[in-house]
């Protein structure tokens, strides 16, 4: 009688040690309207600012820790904040032309994390796919969550998604004309 009491009790034991609540990933829609993508690229002589439209947005949760999430940017409303007039039209075609972002060809740029690690109350750092010109390439950032908004700030090397255009790694001589490879994103959402 006591080795089967003994027996059901373990049973019981690792039985319910084995079972777990299966996860509960809850979507949440980034509001486009909201939320702002700002770029900063930067040259010799200077930089320019400016920013680019969210097409769409999810943040995936399990509670309230960060799992998941994934984004569409609309890359031809990408524009120059930074400039005015003609100067200003100028660069929003040249960004959009095949020298960089072929927006015509590749309208949809495109962000998905693959790997959330969690580095304090609010704080994670992301590695996902990100693809630009249908060129995907491993990206790793900090994402921090305060409420119903969160805050991305990466660091993109432009040559690795076929854009070269002045650069100092494919060109020579280039002076103060050159275009440096890396450009800031700040991502800055509402859900």
């Amino acid at each position: 009688m006591k080795k089967e009491v003994f027996s059901i009790a373990l049973a019981l034991v690792f039985g319910a040690a084995s079972a777990t609540e299966p996860v509960v990933e809850e979507k949440k829609e980034v509001k486009t309207e909201a939320s702002t993508v700002t770029w900063k690229a930067y040259k010799v002589t200077g930089s320019h600012t400016g920013t680019v439209e969210l097409k769409s947005g999810t943040l995936i949760f399990d509670g309230d820790k960060l799992t998941g999430g994934e984004f569409e940017v609309d890359m031809p409303t990408l524009i120059s904040t930074d400039m005015e007039g003609d100067g200003k039209g100028k660069l929003e075609g040249h960004l959009k032309s095949d020298d960089f972002f072929a927006v015509d060809k590749h309208s949809v740029s495109k962000l998905v994390f693959k790997d959330v690690k969690s580095t304090g109350k609010n704080s994670y750092e992301v590695t996902g796919d990100l693809t630009i010109k249908d060129i995907t390439k491993p990206i790793t950032f900090d994402v921090s969550i305060y409420g119903n908004k969160a805050t991305a700030t990466m660091k993109v090397d432009r040559t690795d998604y076929d854009i070269k255009f002045r650069s100092g790694d494919f060109f020579e001589n280039l002076g103060d004309k050159l275009i440096y490879d890396e450009f800031d994103l700040v991502v800055d959402l509402e859900f």
